[in-house]
């Protein structure tokens, strides 16, 4: 129905605008929007508002010139204007109804459009780095990069969603190198643990794999492997008066650097061992970890894999001029692209750096064609984004292409206290974890229901908990109450219901304003869908979801209506019709969220 209001009102533009009216070359970007005051009729625009600048008019005037041209639309019965210019729609009391018929023919396809077919979108999320299991902060990312995929594949767009294997820099380095020190450990010498390594038990894991295959093949003296290299770092017994360390001496990553230089030269071929199966480990846990909470993936793509397209990248950018050496590196010219300063790709040893890599996965990304390309990163890489976009314009592309959506942190509390985490220590809370004691539904839910910019606080007692107040289930025991009202209360009362002939029940005898309501609330849900979609912004439908349930639970709860009336067998199962079809919309919205919708509670 708002299609055909949007229509109508685009009619009416193109007349004003060739009676001089309205500028020929005026956009009209106003929203058509369901209202929330239904005494303010079913749909309301404020293309009066909008347009009353380049008419030189009132609103209210110009809105009066827009309805005197607006051609007819079936099912509408008035149209006039409010408060300071807005076009208000009042819709036929019949077609309120007709909702209830598309969602019995479209089932779960209900709330799915074309409005982004033809495009073809990359979306990249996660993309942790493999060198630990998944913790509680990407845990966020999957369910926010899973939803946005979900929302747009929803909308018509073919997405391919995508994960970025970070397998080919220097932190794979630390944990191939620290699996090597505890395969030292582990076959019986004796050193001291570098602080900056990694100290997780699942190292000491990986290594045990590799004496388990290998034996003491790769058995080197201690003393070589330290030899030459400079001083970990060394700290105060107490902190300061900022509750910090004090370093005494030493640094603990020119010590790291070193013990990956000698365990490269002293094993060869060998380090690539370690190399290996911590990557493989690690990355098998997190695939694991990932496909057990409902997050998949059309491809996982290799960082190693960008040697080539490294060269192509530079090549390009400095046959366009956008390169220059300054101190033996090569920079790149980001601050011609609003950059606040320029970038070193490659370091004066030869090395590219990180900054580098980006470039050439997001040419590789470009040239596979797609008309979007959506990045998900933590909040922490804000910085990024402008000398990414940059390096993208000065390659010839359009950055536009790109859209990089940060998700902010995420803070768990239980029992009023907040749950303290580090990844580096090994001592966090992962993902699996927190799937461990929540579930998957609630985690998956909780995730998405702010803004992916705005931090979490999540609150572990209230996701477990089964009352109004946690909002995940008060949504799925709404979905699994009409069931409860279908396959048993209503035969308890002799009431005959078959979900296969509904279209058979008056559904005009539904005339209470909660009733109208909640037909109103169920026809919006496509649009709900199309902008959560547009606006990369699941959170959009969960708190639908919320409204819907308390909707549908406060009508079951109110004292003047009584859903299973055996006094009123029509009515009992019209309402049983509607009870259905808040059943259906919650599903085919919870799965969009990746949230499951039990038969029962």
């Amino acid at each position: 129905m708002n299609t055909a209001i949007q229509a109508a009102l685009d009619h009416a533009v193109q007349s004003l605008q060739a009676e001089g009216v309205l500028p020929s070359d005026w956009k009209n970007t106003s929203t058509l929007t369901r209202t929330k005051d239904r005494s303010h009729g079913d749909f309301a625009s404020n293309i009066a508002m909008i347009g009353s600048k380049a008419a030189g008019m009132k609103p209210r005037d110009l809105a009066e010139k827009i309805l005197a041209t607006l051609p007819e639309v079936a099912d509408i019965s008035k149209a006039e204007i409010a408060g300071p210019g807005f076009i208000n729609f009042f819709l036929n009391a019949n077609q309120r109804f007709a909702v209830l018929e598309q969602i019995q023919a479209q089932k779960d396809q209900f709330g799915r459009t074309q409005a982004n077919a033809g495009k073809r979108v990359q979306v990249e999320f996660v993309s942790a780095n493999p060198t630990s299991s998944l913790h509680v902060g990407h845990g966020r990312g999957a369910a926010y990069g899973m939803t946005v995929a979900n929302l747009l594949e929803a909308t018509g767009a073919k997405v391919d969603r995508e994960y970025y294997v970070n397998d080919a820099g220097r932190q794979m380095d630390i944990l191939a190198t620290s699996t090597y020190l505890r395969y030292l450990e582990l076959t019986g010498q004796e050193l001291v643990f570098p602080k900056n390594a990694y100290q997780g038990d699942y190292v000491k894991e990986i290594a045990q794999s590799i004496i388990d295959q290998d034996g003491d093949a790769y058995v080197r003296p201690v003393a070589d492997i330290y030899k030459d290299v400079p001083d970990d770092i060394q700290y105060a017994a107490e902190l300061d008066a900022e509750g910090n360390k004090v370093v005494l001496s030493g640094d603990k990553e020119k010590h790291i650097d070193g013990l990956i230089y000698n365990s490269h030269n002293h094993l060869g071929a060998g380090y690539r061992v370690f190399h290996q199966a911590a990557l493989k480990a690690i990355l098998d846990d997190i695939k694991d970890d990932l496909g057990e909470f409902g997050v998949t993936f059309n491809q996982w793509f290799s960082e190693a894999e960008l040697t080539e397209k490294i060269e192509e990248a530079l090549q390009t950018l400095d046959q366009r001029g956008f390169l220059y050496e300054k101190d033996g590196n090569i920079w790149f010219k980001s601050t011609e692209f609003g950059d606040e300063k320029d970038r070193v790709v490659k370091r004066r040893n030869g090395q590219t750096t990180y900054f580098a890599s980006d470039i050439a996965y997001h040419l590789n990304k470009l040239q596979r064609g797609y008309t979007d390309i959506v990045d998900i990163w933590g909040s922490d890489h804000h910085g990024y984004i402008a000398r990414v976009k940059a390096a993208i314009d000065a390659m010839g592309y359009d950055s536009k292409k790109l859209t990089v959506l940060l998700v902010q942190f995420v803070s768990l509390w239980r029992g009023g206290e907040m749950v303290q985490m580090s990844s580096r220590s090994g001592q966090f809370v992962t993902l699996r974890d927190l799937r461990k004691e929540v579930g998957n539904d609630a985690a998956r839910f909780y995730y998405v229901m702010r803004k992916s910019e705005q931090h979490i606080d999540f609150d572990l007692d209230l996701a477990v908990s089964q009352s109004k107040d946690n909002a995940v289930y008060y949504i799925q025991y709404a979905h699994a109450r009409v069931n409860r009202m279908v396959d048993i209360r209503a035969p308890e009362k002799n009431i005959a219901f078959d979900r296969s002939q509904m279209a058979s029940y008056d559904v005009s005898l539904l005339v209470s304003e909660t009733e109208t309501e909640i037909l109103a609330k169920l026809a919006a849900y496509p649009e709900i869908v199309t902008r959560a979609a547009n606006n990369y912004e699941p959170h959009q439908i969960g708190n639908y979801l919320k409204e819907l349930a308390a909707s549908f639970h406060g009508w079951y709860a109110q004292e003047d209506v009584k859903i299973l009336d055996e006094q009123n067998t029509a009515l009992s199962q019209a309402r049983l019709v509607l009870s259905v079809n808040v059943q259906q919309v919650i599903r085919n919205g919870l799965e969009l969220l990746g949230v499951s919708a039990p038969e029962s509670m």
